[in-house]
């Protein structure tokens, strides 16, 4: 799931910077947990794409980048998204 997720957010923002981290054992027993983990992730992107959005656009960017899995396999994400200008 990571690489699908690396894949989309690369061909769509060109990221300075791009994180992904797993955090499904964090979530163990919770809702939208499986076995196996793949459910919840932390992304940190920093792109140019996201300088003239607000960070509620730049949620839904990344949202509907990963809709297919959001609809399918994701459960959660935790976003860090900024522009190249923000510390």
């Amino acid at each position: 799931m990571q690489n699908i997720i690396r894949e989309k957010l690369t061909k769509a923002l060109d990221p300075q910077v791009l994180e992904i981290v797993d955090e499904s054992l964090k979530h163990a027993g919770h809702a939208g947990a499986r076995p196996g983990g793949n459910t919840h992730f932390h992304i940190k992107a920093v792109s140019k794409v996201f300088e003239p959005l607000s960070r509620l656009e730049r949620h839904r960017k990344v949202h509907e980048l990963l809709k297919g899995e959001l609809n399918t396999q994701i459960h959660a994400l935790s976003l860090d998204l900024r522009s190249p200008q923000e510390p």
